[in-house]
């Protein structure tokens, strides 16, 4: 018996290890937050800052103009990736592994990077603005403000839509298609009373992903929105800003962000439920050959949409070889490395600390992933319970908040961690770390306990039999997360722009910085290396996985 409670222990150990760890960097800095929001400069409690934000339309329109934003991306977002899910899942088409992959790449991709791509494009000198006016004489709208945010956030976030419903469709059961065709029900008809409505918690999922992300989005507004205010801007103008700063007033903004995410998500959760139901695809949905004009339609759609997306990033790959002058500022006739010179020497360590700093957030991550999955699927509890309740928390806090609570809560000793590598690598953790955690968890499921069963029966300890036998056949999806996770935190832009100084700057500060200094070479020369890095992750992803689920 002695045997059996040290071995029990152990996780009763890890679990309260993981427990305090949390408590320590996601709900102490979120009471801080709270604390920081109601503080007022004398030491009293007050309510003016959240007074002052609803009272004043200035602040107030942030936020209306962040709904209005987030609300027409999600629309836009399922209008095109719904129907590019449908066609890719029903019919056949040429070419289908390597437009998986364009997808994926344009979905991982940082959209602030889209954003800068955007502007060079159709921004007022932008290539495509000079071409139709120069040859038509006519003055395309402008990109910049409400139609350039949905434009960028849009072709970033519809292949999210895309994956959550193509993945809803390999589970549709074809038998269900054939009965809709012997009802005479066939065509659009179809795909709105019967597929729609069997995809729907998948829409649901991804309706919600885009609304978050697009809420929550710092660099695309701050790039192209020229004046156009949504709150996540305002969050970070009033904790750095250029004049004047008012740290209690941008918790506050914070904690209004917190409660409306929070909203949200009970509400996606509610639909979510009441559209739940199971179905097994005993006969999967086959691939039918589309005929004549519908064949011709379903290849520009998705080919042409891809392109389309696509389309900032190539010409930001092209504009970086071009020669610019000293400054970096202006393009010359010609090509040459002269932006990639450049941008190494004044990114600086830029580079080597994207690799140390995410490499460290990135190993934290799957760490604490597979360990907290073990807990809440095979040691079910209440602290377990607890544990799995507080790691979805930063799912619904937009990483500038979280940048903000961790400053404010680990700015002074006992743990003085602002400015240093270590908290950067806390806010990258805490980012991707429910999205992986939920990753993990599906792959555990999947493992028949009666695996772990059988070694403890032959004298292996529970800790042995875990990383012995239960993560090695967790391995392939671990790498295969690990690496979206990878990408998902080099692309980080929102959290390291409030928390990064001169010796912890990664590639995504690095580029904003060079884009707000307008020096185009440069920043396209960054702005290229970081795709390519993006390009080869997602690569040696499609290789490692055996999976066509990619979980983001």
């Amino acid at each position: 018996m002695k045997i059996k409670r040290s071995r029990l222990e152990v996780w009763s150990v890890i679990s309260i290890v993981i427990l305090s760890i949390f408590i320590l960097f996601i709900i102490y800095p979120l009471f801080m937050v709270l604390r920081e929001s109601i503080l007022s400069e004398k030491g009293s409690y007050t309510l003016k800052y959240f007074i002052k934000f609803f009272s004043e339309k200035y602040y107030f329109q942030t936020l209306f103009n962040s709904f209005k934003v987030s609300l027409a991306v999600t629309a836009l977002s399922l209008l095109l990736g719904i129907p590019l899910a449908y066609f890719y899942s029903i019919y056949e088409m040429r070419g289908k592994e390597f437009l998986q992959i364009i997808i994926i790449i344009c979905s991982m991709s940082a959209p602030f990077i889209g954003a800068y791509s955007w502007v060079l494009l159709l921004g007022r000198a932008g290539v495509i603005t000079k071409f139709v006016e120069m040859m038509f004489g006519v003055q395309i709208p402008s990109i910049y403000g409400f139609n350039g945010i949905v434009l960028v956030l849009s072709t970033r976030f519809f292949p999210i839509v895309f994956l959550y419903v193509s993945g809803a469709l390999r589970s549709i059961d074809n038998t269900l298609l054939e009965a809709s065709l012997n009802l005479s029900c066939s065509g659009f008809k179809r795909f709105i009373k019967v597929v729609v409505p069997l995809c729907m918690p998948s829409i649901l999922a991804a309706s919600l992903m885009v609304f978050m992300r697009a809420l929550a989005d710092f660099g695309t507004p701050i790039i192209i929105g020229e004046g156009y205010r949504t709150f996540p801007v305002e969050i970070y103008k009033q904790y750095v800003g250029e004049t004047s700063t008012n740290h209690s007033f941008a918790a506050a903004i914070s904690v209004i962000a917190i409660c409306i995410t929070a909203i949200v998500f009970f509400i996606q959760k509610a639909l979510t439920n009441h559209y739940r139901f199971s179905i097994n695809a005993m006969h999967p949905i086959e691939c039918k050959r589309a005929k004549g004009f519908l064949n011709v339609f379903i290849h520009i759609y998705a080919y042409g949409l891809v392109f389309i997306s696509m389309l900032p990033q190539l010409y930001v790959i092209y504009t970086s070889f071009l020669k610019t002058s000293n400054s970096g500022a202006v393009f010359e006739r010609g090509f040459s490395l002269d932006s990639y010179t450049l941008a190494f020497n004044r990114l600086g360590n830029a580079i080597p600390n994207t690799f140390f700093i995410c490499g460290f957030a990135l190993l934290a991550v799957i760490l604490l992933s597979i360990l907290i999955s073990y807990l809440v699927i095979r040691r079910p509890n209440v602290v377990n319970h607890t544990i799995d309740t507080i790691s979805m928390i930063p799912y619904i806090i937009p990483g500038s908040v979280v940048g903000i609570a961790l400053v404010i809560s680990f700015n002074q000793k006992p743990i003085l961690l602002t400015g240093t590598a270590a908290i950067m690598v806390i806010a990258m953790c805490i980012r991707r770390m429910p999205y992986t955690i939920r990753s993990s968890a599906a792959i555990l499921q999947q493992i028949p306990i009666s695996v772990e069963e059988a070694a403890i029966s032959l004298g292996a300890s529970k800790i042995k039999t875990f990383f012995r036998i239960t993560v090695p056949m967790m391995s392939n999806g671990i790498i295969s997360g690990g690496i979206l996770s990878w990408v998902a935190i080099i692309t980080e832009l929102s959290s390291s722009i409030i928390l990064y100084n001169a010796r912890t700057i990664t590639l995504t500060v690095g580029i904003y910085a060079l884009v707000s200094r307008g020096t185009d070479g440069p920043a396209a020369a960054a702005a290229t290396i970081l795709t390519c890095f993006t390009i080869i992750s997602l690569l040696i992803f499609s290789k490692v996985s055996k999976s066509r689920d990619v979980v983001i």
